[in-house]
């Protein structure tokens, strides 16, 4: 039975066969080999799909997977120094949870307002994500502080 694991964690993992689930962020392909960029919201890791290794549905989803659609893989971990983060899945399994039609945001520079009208993707790049780590430590410190100073959070009504 395969361990659920994160990105974050798959070190612990090495040798073992682990279940991933997250977004495909790209995609290379080789014929009959596929490296899948993978992200969990913990970071990111090479997915390895060679097709002698995998059922055929599963390799014809790795082939098929759009950018930042959702997918489930299944496979063994192994450091390897040539992989982004030391570490990469030789997957034994891949599905495809549902699939992305027409990601609008690109490496392209986009303008602000389309970013803002597109804020529930725009977060999950890195740069986003990380100033929303930062600006979420600095609320719980500033929070933690005040309350062991005495003070009470009020919640205000909406003034419009």
């Amino acid at each position: 039975m395969a361990e659920q694991a994160t990105v974050s964690t798959i070190d612990r993992f090495v040798g073992q066969v682990v279940h991933l689930q997250g977004w495909l962020q790209n995609r290379t392909d080789k014929g009959r080999l596929q490296f899948l960029s993978f992200r969990d919201g913990t970071g990111t890791i090479q997915v390895v799909v060679f097709q002698r290794n995998v059922p055929p549905e599963a390799f014809e989803a790795a082939r098929r997977v759009t950018q930042e659609s959702s997918c489930e893989v299944t496979g063994t971990v192994r450091a390897d120094p040539r992989a982004p983060g030391g570490y990469e899945i030789d997957a034994s399994d891949f599905h495809i949870v549902q699939l992305a039609q027409d990601y609008p945001i690109t490496p392209k520079e986009h303008g602000i307002d389309f970013l803002l009208d597109h804020r529930h993707l725009w977060i999950r790049s890195p740069r986003q994500r990380s100033i929303l780590a930062v600006r979420a430590t600095v609320a719980d410190a500033i929070r933690t502080w005040l309350n062991s100073q005495g003070f009470t959070l009020v919640d205000t009504p909406l003034l419009t």
